[in-house]
């Protein structure tokens, strides 16, 4: 007997018809002898439509409110699969994020894992019950509900295989795996049958919607069997593991991310420890910051331009011209015309002249570049938006990686 961690996201469960095709998958596996525990996300657009809602009250609504009612998505969800299962002749119970010990710290609307306490799991699984779970959410030391962030229900899911020591973790989605592109931007885009954790780290971060980039960074460090596959057909899907076995394929895929900005700080004082300064006020406001690129210092002065998601593009302007002055610079500006696209594959490090063939092929696409960020298995561009689509079917075609 096996225990299998099971994840569906919203557009798996988005109707009637879905729910019930999924509680006769789960029932599959639960037929076999198999221990399953479900994790559910909110339906379809729900997540959306209940902040559409709360802007109908509030411009700035706080965080903590924010958690409450954006786990009521999840909730819908795990009820209506719970009753499904019953109404198919088995005994499922259904647990919110609190109920299944899911413990987090007190980052609202972005909290992160602490601990898993699943006595209550295993209660209702050692009664030969499938136990269905509402991802994206947990409780923090106060017993406020909390939520992990966008796409977070990969994370509960990964969080629980590990606790339980699954046998393994089941990614559902509405796509047959993890591709060399998005499939509706590169209709040639393939799928591949491995990733290493590594490479579907990077994609994840870097724009790739299949998993949330948190949930890969989990399983890799508990070594969480993971594969990604389609909940609407029986499709063999991609498996995530520690090492991929085409270590010849110099790069895996290609990903785009539109949800940036680019943000420069003009004519900094050229002088040791502005940068820490400048980076400095916003990690203290949990800005995440990612491709950064500092000018060649001119008179006495340097540029330092760097990128960030769009949801911190707020934040991030007001702290540092609150604190314009301090830092020492001009002027502070941005632009959300922007995109990031990046290749990534664990092959790249050993072989020369990969970042050359990525640069032709935008330069034989005529797009321009703005900035360049490298590691050793990704290189990311940023360059205009309205080119985006164009520049992954060109350097998905120079790398022929539909073949």
């Amino acid at each position: 007997m096996a225990l299998i961690v099971q994840k569906f996201g919203g557009s798996s469960v988005a109707n009637r018809d879905r729910i019930f095709n999924v509680a006769r998958r789960v029932i599959e596996t639960f037929d076999k002898g198999n221990q399953v525990v479900v994790v559910v996300s909110a339906q379809g657009d729900t997540t959306d439509e209940l902040e559409a809602k709360s802007k109908e009250i509030s411009a700035s609504p706080s965080k903590r409110e924010m958690d409450v009612l954006l786990s009521a998505g999840e909730q819908m969800s795990m009820a209506l699969l719970a009753m499904a299962i019953q109404e198919l002749g088995r005994s499922a119970v259904s647990l919110t994020g609190w109920q299944a010990g899911m413990q987090t710290n007190s980052n609202y609307s972005g909290a992160r894992i602490k601990k898993i306490q699943a006595e209550r799991i295993w209660k209702e699984l050692d009664s030969r019950k499938i136990v269905v779970v509402a991802g994206f959410q947990g409780i923090n030391k106060y017993d406020d509900i909390t939520t992990l962030g966008r796409g977070g229900s990969d994370t509960s899911a990964v969080a629980l295989a590990a606790a339980l020591h699954a046998d393994v973790c089941e990614i559902y989605t509405d796509v047959d795996g993890v591709f060399t592109a998005d499939p509706r931007i590169v209709p040639n885009a393939k799928k591949l049958d491995d990733i290493s954790y590594d490479e579907m780290l990077e994609l994840a971060s870097l724009g790739a919607n299949v998993l949330h980039n948190r949930s890969v960074e989990m399983a890799k460090k508990f070594n969480v069997n993971m594969v990604v596959r389609s909940s609407l057909n029986y499709n063999e899907g991609t498996y995530v593991k520690e090492v991929s076995k085409v270590e010849e394929m110099l790069v895996r895929g290609v990903a785009r991310d539109n949800n940036i900005a680019r943000i420069s700080i003009c004519e900094v004082k050229d002088a040791p420890g502005k940068a820490f300064q400048i980076f400095s006020l916003l990690s203290k406001k949990n800005i995440n910051v990612d491709v950064i690129l500092q000018s060649i210092g001119r008179a006495g002065t340097k540029d330092i331009s760097f990128t960030t998601a769009l949801d911190n593009l707020d934040a991030a302007l007001s702290v540092l011209n609150e604190n314009l002055d301090a830092i020492g610079a001009k002027e502070i500006n941005h632009s959300e015309d922007v995109s990031k696209v990046s290749i990534v594959g664990a092959g790249m490090v050993n072989n020369p002249g990969v970042a050359t063939l990525m640069f032709e092929a935008l330069y034989d696409a005529n797009i321009n570049i703005h900035m360049i960020s490298t590691s050793e298995v990704k290189i990311s561009v940023l360059i205009p938006k309205e080119d985006s689509d164009k520049a992954v079917r060109a350097i998905h075609d120079k790398f022929n990686l539909g073949k």
